[in-house]
């Protein structure tokens, strides 16, 4: 394969020092290897994919081990993190702020100040937050201010909120995380917050979990229950299909063709899913999005690059128009 050049990866997790001190003994996802990093692996990993820029996020647990003020401390004290890093790396590295859910107006105050005084490129929120998934009537004052805002939102599943759920003593991560990321947009689509907010620039991970296998399935929802009625969208493929996704652990030959069929390809994402899949595992993917023949070259460099800067801004304008300098 011809190497790829000027990759945007919209799924690259960061693990300041303090966060993981704080998070201590715990699990941060049940049956998964907590990985080291440092942003100097993360830019030796990105210089040897082609990939000019990195959006950072924390992923499961966020600060949901934290009650309260706490919560909102270490956020703040994340995306702070999250700003000196862009500051230091303007062309390498932007960031998805972090939220202190499920405290909506918590939240609301940190989306605030992490876009209007630390110029982050969007926020990141998990797939739930205790028993209440993101389609929850609470949770969409918040998603109203970042669709009027233009941010964009990343979605990254969590562990299921379930604690008698059989996962057969198996990492969430390797299956259950694609079922959560379903169950969300299952709620988002049949609670009307897609449809009413329509400019909500959200992007999926990891192709969009099980979606674009079940999408035609979500369109039965009436036939199976009457009850949906006047929940059911009137164009369910439609309204999915306005999502964006990521590809995280999906740049295969079992995944791209559905995605693509479902939403075209001005809506995919590049994506590594680096430390939490190791360096091998970015080659691996990153060869599956340079040889996927259901592209063409032109539709292969919107997925690896132009998409992701339509969708930030604020990472458009640091990059040179030549695609990047390395700093």
């Amino acid at each position: 394969m011809s190497a790829p050049t000027g990759l945007i990866d919209v799924h690259h997790h960061a693990i300041p020092p303090f966060y993981a001190e704080a998070l201590g003994d715990r699990k941060a996802i049940p049956g998964v290897d907590y990985p080291t990093w440092t942003p100097e692996q993360s830019l030796e990993v990105m210089d040897a994919h082609g990939i000019a820029a990195a959006v950072l996020s924390v992923t499961a647990p966020g600060v949901t081990f934290l009650d309260g003020p706490d919560a909102s401390k270490l956020a703040r004290r994340v995306n702070e993190y999250f700003a000196e890093l862009v500051r230091e790396h303007p062309t390498r590295f932007g960031a998805f702020a972090i939220l202190p859910l499920p405290d909506v107006a918590a939240a609301r105050e940190e989306l605030r100040y992490a876009l209007d005084e630390l110029g982050l490129d969007g926020v990141g929120v998990l797939t739930s937050y205790g028993h209440r998934y993101l389609g929850d009537p609470e949770f969409e004052p918040l998603f109203a201010e970042i669709a009027e805002r233009g941010a964009a939102v990343h979605v990254h599943p969590a562990a299921p909120p379930s604690r008698d759920l059989a996962t057969f003593d198996l990492p969430v991560s390797l299956y259950e995380f694609t079922f959560e990321t379903t169950r969300t947009a299952a709620s988002l689509l049949f609670n009307g917050v897609l449809d009413r907010l329509p400019d909500l620039r959200m992007i999926l991970s990891h192709a969009g979990g099980t979606l674009p296998f079940l999408a035609r399935r979500l369109t039965y929802g009436t036939t199976i229950g009457a009850y949906l009625k006047d929940r059911a969208p009137e164009d369910v493929i439609g309204t999915l299909g306005r999502l964006h996704f990521d590809i995280a652990m999906s740049a295969n030959d079992f995944a791209l063709p559905a995605l693509t069929r479902l939403t075209g390809t001005d809506r995919i994402l590049y994506g590594s899913d680096y430390p939490f899949m190791p360096a091998a595992h970015t080659t691996e993917n990153t060869k599956g999005f340079a040889e996927f023949d259901g592209w063409t070259d032109a539709q292969r460099a919107e997925i690896g690059r132009a998409n992701a800067l339509r969708l930030l801004p604020a990472l458009a304008a640091r990059l040179t128009p030549a695609g990047g300098g390395r700093r």
